[in-house]
């Protein structure tokens, strides 16, 4: 009853609010002085007539700037009335300039023509170098300029992506300072952290809505990939401190256009692609692009293949309505991959780079589907509203040997391990946002809700036992002297058991303003209000038919947000800010069998960011502390001592602290050369747990997490004489050194009786992975509408390790060639 009254109400104000306008010359009193408020928006095309985004206005009188959205629209407001110069530019384009009087109380509205059109535009943004505080990111869900944002932002553009010829999204996320790869287990996903938290299921989300991590996205029809470091809690609910992650699919444009490539590299790998957008009528346009990928490894017997379709649809209801429609497929089929493993559980072995553990037969397959729809409506020059429904199907098929443990001398039993998973998540979001004045502040208001529902069903599976071997092994062999033992070849018969339920509903209000008080000072302020249902697990015995229910759990709690930004000038921009949230563990249970508390999280941020010489260097600060108040973590053993190899029985380890800084730098001196670089410093540890067993060491730094990172790359673009077309790069990416394995734990010894005997005492299971650094070399060449770009990936043929727990420790790439040849039409 409360989301339906929720419901009626936003409703029933939409049409108050789409009768509310800005008075044209809205003005404040103060005392008996009328000081005049006037402003000057407008709208800038190309010369084909559509939308020209993030070009940039600048007022050269004031030194006042902004950036158009994603209809070309911009606004510069508060102006005394006088004749300003208004300068609109881009990298890469000619400056046009236009007079404009402003008078008192009054509002000037200008249309401009650049002399470009949309696809000259296009290939300006990919090409040219972006600063870091010019980009308004979609998942924000508010257009707001990053140097009025209590927060640190990231975007990587397609035209970055396109020439490192990114295949994963490890490939792209090598440019975000303080986001790293934490583990990729089994080969089979790619997990990420940031300021010492993993990213989990529900930091990853594509065009705004939330993915299943368990895959590997397709990147061929990334446009571009935003990052909100820290807390986010406030507009997203359940999410982990670090950050969030969103990809943006390609859109559809009212011009005909596309590109066919096709790429090819090392081990065997060819993937043809297309891309192809135009207009199906006066008001819509569409877009699909689609990939085919087969590819070999260095890991022997490990191999790919995929098939992946993006088609989408964009309609112009009239003047201020759009819907877009979306969807995509994907189909992943390859081996499980669980890397060399451990010896003892705490060393890494020395075998060969390529040697493979697991067998022959075992195989992962993937489909997952997603579709949305969302609907744009602008009420008027204050009021729009952003509505989105989606839907996403994930599929899990797997079946192999896992968790490469070995004794001191390589022998290792193979387990086998068979998951069939299926979940069906539903999202759906509102969005009302304004922009208004009242007395002396400006408001850039949002008000929304949203739901989630999730329906996971997974399922267990029984093995034939194998004569003097323990239960759910294959086999034994040794990693260090694969001829040691006979290996089997046959596939055992694997037996359903049960088939577990879990639905999950999520519900959220939220309401954040972002307040301009003076030219220097912003506050913004939010509060959400979360509530969450993890309903009655349903479990069904396939072999014995009984029914086992759980309980339904419910959890509720505010998160608060409040920052402040104050800029001296309007390229320099100091800001501090605090949030509060909640991260539900109800979809883990404990080795009890018991629903986890929620972990409480308390973040503290403080930065600047500065624009110098017109744009040419941007430079930004950000240092953190976060606060969990008890992280959950993967339990290591069950409650009868063995191992524990179900990811969502956990324990609560305590209370964890994260501190930490980063610096990020890009620059373009030059007409042609682009300069990014960061460097990141964290520093995450226990710092309050009981003396329990199973309880971690205070003081010790959480694993996977590196205490450094650093990142930086350097492109080239020829644009006369011979080499005109030509463009090189190189990209350098560094991980600091890390622990592996399981943290430090408490022990106790007991007696026959179960009667503790003796001091607690501490159990080491961790283990150090040194940094590394990789280099990539770049070079493209574009001559009419055919390009062909060419990459070598690790230059030094760097060794290291990607490291889950102490069993999949998968080898990093070596030294790789790929190229891709393109055709634009």
């Amino acid at each position: 009853m409360k989301r339906l009254a929720f419901v009626v109400l936003l409703i029933m104000s939409l049409d108050v609010l789409a009768q509310t306008e800005l008075a044209p010359g809205n003005h404040q009193v103060i005392g008996d002085e009328v000081i005049a408020s006037g402003s000057i928006s407008g709208e800038i095309k190309t010369s084909d007539g559509l939308p020209a985004v993030f070009v940039t206005v600048y007022l050269k009188e004031n030194n006042k700037a902004t950036v158009t959205d994603d209809k070309g629209y911009f606004s510069i407001k508060n102006l005394k009335h006088g004749t300003y110069t208004l300068e609109i530019s881009m990298i890469g384009l000619k400056p046009q300039n236009r007079i404009i009087d402003v008078k008192k109380e009054q509002s000037a509205s200008v249309i401009i023509t650049l002399v470009e059109d949309e696809k000259q535009l296009t290939e300006v943004i990919i090409t040219s170098g972006r600063r870091l505080n010019n980009k308004p990111v979609s998942i924000g869900k508010l257009d707001v300029n990053p140097m009025d944002l209590p927060q640190s932002v990231t975007v990587v553009g397609q035209g970055l992506i396109r020439d490192q010829q990114a295949q994963k999204l490890s490939d792209v996320v090598k440019n975000v300072n303080g986001v790293y790869v934490t583990t990729t287990r089994g080969n089979v996903q790619e997990s990420f952290g940031a300021r010492g938290y993993a990213f989990g299921n529900y930091n990853l989300f594509k065009n705004g809505s939330r993915i299943n991590s368990g895959s590997l996205p397709e990147m061929s029809s990334i446009e571009r990939v935003e990052v909100l470091k820290g807390n986010s809690a406030i507009l997203f609910g359940q999410v982990a401190p670090g950050g969030i992650l969103n990809m943006v699919t390609k859109q559809p444009k009212f011009n005909f256009g596309g590109e066919v490539s096709m790429r090819a590299g090392s081990y065997d790998l060819y993937k043809p692609s297309f891309d192809i957008y135009g207009p199906a009528s006066s008001s819509v346009a569409y877009r699909v692009n689609g990939t085919y990928e087969t590819a070999g490894s260095f890991r022997d017997m490990v191999s790919s293949k995929k098939y992946y379709v993006n088609p989408s649809l964009l309609f112009k209801l009239g003047n201020k309505t759009e819907l877009i429609a979306e969807g995509d497929y994907l189909y992943n089929e390859f081996t499980p991959d669980f890397g060399i493993g451990t010896l003892d559980g705490i060393k890494i072995p020395d075998v060969p780079r390529s040697r493979f553990m697991g067998t022959a037969w075992q195989y992962n397959k993937i489909n997952q589907g997603t579709g949305s729809v969302t609907v744009k409506h602008q009420f008027n020059d204050v009021w729009k509203i952003n509505s989105t429904l989606s839907y996403q199907y994930y599929h899990r098929d797997y079946y192999g040997v896992e968790r490469v443990q070995a004794d001191s001398i390589g022998d290792w039993v193979r387990p086998l391990g068979k998951i069939l998973t299926t979940e069906n998540y539903y999202t759906g979001q509102v969005n009302l946002i304004g922009k208004l004045n009242t007395g002396l502040a400006q408001h850039n208001l949002l008000v929304g809700s949203d739901g989630e529902r999730y329906f996971t069903s997974t399922n267990t599976f029984s093995f034939p036992v194998v004569t003097g071997l323990p239960s759910s092994s294959y086999d034994k062999i040794n990693i260090l002297n694969p001829g040691k033992y006979k290996q089997r070849t046959d596939i055992p018969t694997a037996t359903r058991q049960w088939q577990i339920d879990a639905p999950i509903n999520r519900f959220g209000l939220y309401a954040q303003d972002l307040l301009k008080l003076s030219e220097k000072f912003n506050v913004l302020a939010g509060l959400r209000w979360s509530y969450v249902e993890t309903m009655a697990l349903d479990s069904f015995n396939h072999t014995t038919n009984t029914i086992k229910t759980g309980v339904t759990k419910t959890d509720q709690a505010f998160s608060p947000r409040f920052g402040i930004v104050y800029k001296p000038f309007n390229t320099t921009s100091f800001f501090t800010s605090y949030s509060n949230s909640f991260v539900v563990n109800s979809a883990s249970r404990d080795i009890n069998g018991e629903p986890l508390e929620p972990s409480i999280i308390d973040q503290y941020e403080l930065g600047v960011k500065n624009e110098f010489f017109n744009g040419k260097l941007s430079a930004n600060l950000t240092a953190y502390r976060i606060k969990n108040n008890n992280l959950a973590q993967t339990a290591p053993f069950l409650k009868d001592g063995t191992p524990n190899t179900n990811s969502t029985i956990k324990q609560l380890a305590g209370e964890t602290t994260s501190d930490g800084f980063e610096v990020d730098l890009a620059t373009h001196p030059v007409k042609g050369l682009e300069i990014t670089a960061g460097y990141s410093y964290n520093y995450i540890r226990f710092t309050k747990t009981d003396t329990s067993a199973g309880s971690f060491k205070t003081g010790e730094r959480l694993v996977n997490n590196p205490l450094h990172t650093a990142n930086g790359t350097v492109f080239y673009t020829f644009a006369k004489g011979v080499l005109d077309g030509l463009k090189t790069g190189v990209t350098v990416a560094y991980v600091g050194d890390r622990f592996a394995g399981w943290n430090t734990d408490v022990v106790k010894k007991t007696n026959a009786a179960g009667q503790i005997i003796g001091p607690l005492t501490y159990r080491s299971r961790i283990f150090p992975v040194k940094g590394y650094t990789t280099i990539d070399l770049s070079a493209g060449y574009t001559y009419k509408k055919v390009s062909v770009i060419a990459k070598v990936s690790n230059l030094t043929n760097t060794l290291n390790y990607y490291v889950h727990e102490n069993y999949s420790v998968n080898p990093i790439p070596p030294t790789q060639l790929v190229a891709t040849l393109a055709y634009k039409f």
